[in-house]
Order: structure tokens, then C-alpha cells, then sequence
């Protein structure tokens, strides 16, 4: 018994790898069968100095659609330039997008019972069984709160690289593409009735593409540009911190307002501790520390009664 169970154990993590190798497999296809080119799922699949189209993917999405093929060919070439072009252009996008990756992945627990439960539902002689077995998850259930972070992240990440592509893109081919509009929002039904490989995705790690938060995301980057033009736009990419969070991309509308109360209150914090630094704080406008000797060296007349104590008694 001793030796059986030696043994089981040896082969659970080769078992455990080889479900998830062939479940990563189909996430793959998936992809291939869906994706329209590098960059379509949001996360780089290549180099970012590159970038490509998938002609059948494409002319299949443009098959019973009132539009021709070039314009919808043109159109989601822009959606990949866009995409490489955000790539190239901030440099700590891709490492902040691998490193809530990372952050996840460094805690998956592997779920036993589920993958004993597929091994024993698998038949050699039927192929059909394998696919069944392999269809369902390998991972606990249960997620450590640091997982659950990187997974906000993540879904954050991808919901403001989608909604600033989303946003470009429309700039860039409104004069140009009269079905740009429909295509637009052709798009953000693609997104929102997901597709195979957000389905194996999700079963993997629990990754969830949230429309409603790519829909925030692309209000905030056109208030932003309308409201302080496309360097305004271009400069909430300065920073991991200057992103909108998730809170933000749920209210879109109070985005401006939020973020104007919040710089107002740094500046008043900023010019408090400059006025600490220097020993200003604390003194009314106008003053400085060296009119304290001048306030009291007398440019009032003297009370002569005040000089002159024996006056006081006549």
C-alpha cells in the first residue's frame, strides 16, 4: 500500500501538468479560431514592435455584415496599431500586465479531487472522454486575497487598455470610414457575448473581461481629451498610480470632478509643508517672520500717561 501510494503521488504532478498543459492547448486554439490579431485579447501575444492581422478570422467576422470587407479590414488594422502603438509608448504597461500574472499564478493550489475524478473518466478507447475530462477546471476553487488583487488588477488593466484603443481608434477613423460608428459598437458586443477562449479563461483562473468597465474606461479617456486634449488623455498612462482605478471606471461621470478635488487638496497639502520648511505656517497673508520686531517697535504715539506714573496720581 505503501509503495501504491508512492507511487500516485509521483504521478500527480506530472498528471496535474499535463491537464493544464492541455487545457492551455485549448485556450490556444481558441484564440487562433477567434482572435483577429496580435493584440485582440489585450495582453501582447508577440513582440510589441510587432504587429498582424488574421485574414481568415477577419473575413469571417465580415461575412452577412452591410459593410464592406476592406473597411472592416481597415478598421481593426487601426485597432492594432492602436494597441502597438500604447505598447511601444509606456514602457511599464506590459511588465505591470505580467507581473499581476505572476502575482496569481504564484499561489495556484492544484485541485486533487478534480483531476483524480478526470482521470477516472477518461476511457482510452473513446477520445470524446479525454476532451470531457479536460473541460472542466484543475484549479482550487478557493482564491488567497492576494489572487484575488492580481485579479482586479489584471481585469482593470485590460478593461483601460480596451477602452483607450476603443477611443483612438474611433478618432482615428471617423473621417475616413463611414461604418466606423457600427463597427464601433459591433465591437462592444463582441466583448460583452465573450467567446470560447474568455470561457476557458475564466475556467482556468477565474479571469472575468468586463464590458461595463471597458465602457468606463472609454468615457473617461474622451472626458479627459475633451476636457484637456489628448496630452491630458496620454498623461493618465504616466504612471501605474495616475491610472483610473476600478472605483473610478464604475463612475465615469465624476471622474474630472474626483480628480480636480483631489489635486487641489496636494497643493494645499504641498504649499502647507513649504510653509513649514520655511517657518511661515501659521502667519497671515502678508506677514513674514522678520516684520515680528517691527510689528512691536512703535509706530504708535506713546501714552504720555503710561511714561509717567506720577502723572497719574495728579
Amino acid at each position: 500500500m505503501a509503495a501504491m501510494l508512492g507511487k500516485t503521488q509521483e504521478m500527480m504532478p506530472r498528471l496535474s501538468a499535463m491537464m493544464f498543459s492541455a487545457q492551455i492547448a485549448r485556450a490556444l486554439a481558441a484564440l487562433a479560431g477567434e482572435s483577429f490579431g496580435t493584440f485582440d485579447t489585450g495582453i501582447p501575444l508577440s513582440d510589441t514592435s510587432h504587429a498582424a492581422l488574421l485574414p481568415h478570422n477577419v473575413a469571417q467576422f465580415s461575412e452577412g455584415l452591410d459593410i464592406p470587407f476592406d473597411e472592416v479590414r481597415q478598421f481593426l488594422a487601426v485597432r492594432e496599431a492602436a494597441h502597438r502603438r500604447l505598447f511601444a509608448s509606456v514602457p511599464w504597461l506590459e511588465g505591470d500586465l505580467v507581473r499581476a500574472v505572476e502575482r496569481y499564478a504564484a499561489q495556484i493550489a492544484i485541485d486533487t479531487e478534480a483531476i483524480s475524478e478526470a482521470a477516472r473518466s477518461v476511457d482510452p478507447s473513446d477520445p470524446s472522454s479525454v476532451e470531457s475530462a479536460l473541460s472542466g477546471g484543475v484549479f482550487a476553487l478557493s482564491t488567497t486575497p492576494d489572487q484575488r488583487r492580481a485579479l482586479t488588477r489584471l481585469e482593470t488593466m485590460l478593461a483601460l487598455i480596451e477602452g483607450w484603443v476603443e477611443v483612438v481608434t474611433a478618432r482615428a477613423t471617423l473621417p475616413y470610414l463611414p461604418h466606423a460608428d457600427a463597427l464601433r459598437e459591433m465591437m462592444r458586443r463582441r466583448r460583452a457575448s465573450g467567446g470560447p477562449a474568455e470561457e476557458i479563461l475564466g475556467t482556468l483562473i477565474g479571469l472575468k473581461m468586463r464590458p461595463r468597465q471597458a465602457r468606463g474606461a472609454a468615457s473617461i479617456f474622451a472626458l479627459v481629451e475633451a476636457d484637456g486634449g489628448r496630452d491630458a488623455r496620454e498623461a493618465l498612462w504616466s504612471h501605474p498610480d495616475m491610472v483610473p482605478s476600478e472605483t473610478e471606471l464604475a463612475t465615469p461621470d465624476t471622474f474630472l470632478t474626483l480628480r480636480q478635488a483631489a489635486a487641489e487638496e496636494d497643493a494645499d497639502i504641498d504649499a502647507a509643508l513649504n510653509s513649514l520648511l520655511d517657518g511661515t505656517l501659521g502667519w497671515a497673508d502678508g506677514l513674514e517672520p522678520g516684520d515680528e520686531a517691527s510689528a512691536g517697535s512703535g509706530d504708535e504715539p506713546e501714552d504720555p500717561e503710561a511714561s509717567d506714573p506720577m502723572g497719574k496720581m495728579d
